[in-house]
């Protein structure tokens, strides 16, 4: 269900009860756009190399696996790897953004479709990852909807090194650089999902994935 409509909708009625025209004008979307790049930005720590490493080694921290490759193309064969050496299923589902990858020359059989209950495997892209924390950010849209990394147990994202950034500031200014409008769903996934409500004993795989697995292609 694509929400964007009534969103839109609901902040109509808003601007209207305050005596403002449906929509943002020029001069309003510009004074936010100056407010975002005089405010001062607090306290960051510095980080030191090479940002593909760093999310590399932060990704591992948060107990998610780490592969990389050197071009798109290889992802296929790498996925396979991983599912095989953990005996799990070959089957998948995946965000049409990766359609164009000869999944099943390297023996998966993929579907380009949201998951349902019973597909164990989920494979997508990512808008950009951030390397202070090795977190993948993922935005919500027609060919990348959100439930492909939350529902399937084992998520497996696709990461072009040229997509990491250092943190999650340069991840929300490059949102608003390339999509102006944020979509309907954000999501940061540092890592499995996992609770410690038990007994403060930290359990996998609670409300999303037992399992994230990074691939970084360093050719994209």
């Amino acid at each position: 269900m694509d929400t964007t409509a009534a969103r839109r909708s609901i902040l109509a009625r808003i601007r209207a009860a305050q005596g403002r025209e449906a929509t943002p004008a020029a001069h309003e979307r510009e004074a936010v756009a100056d407010y975002l790049a005089s405010h001062p930005q607090g306290p960051r720590p510095e980080l030191e190399g090479d940002l593909v490493a760093r999310f590399m080694a932060e990704a591992r921290k948060m107990a998610s696996t780490v592969d990389e490759v050197q071009q798109l193309a290889e992802v296929p064969a790498a996925a396979q790897r991983y599912l095989a050496e953990r005996n799990l299923p070959m089957q998948a589902v995946a965000w049409q953004t990766l359609e164009a990858l000869d999944w099943r020359g390297a023996g998966l059989d993929v579907a380009f479709r949201k998951p349902a209950d019973g597909d164990l495997v989920g494979f997508t892209g990512c808008f950009c990852a951030t390397a202070e924390t090795g977190t993948l950010v993922l935005l919500s849209g027609p060919q990348t909807w959100a439930s492909g990394a939350l529902l399937p147990e084992t998520h497996i994202a696709v990461v072009p090194a040229s997509r990491i950034v250092a943190g999650h500031e340069d991840a929300f200014a490059l949102m608003r650089a390339e999509r102006g409008e944020l979509p309907r769903a954000v999501n940061f996934v540092s890592g499995p999902s996992r609770t410690g409500d038990i007994e403060q004993t930290i359990i996998l795989g609670a409300h999303g994935p037992y399992r994230v697995h990074v691939i970084v292609v360093h050719g994209a």
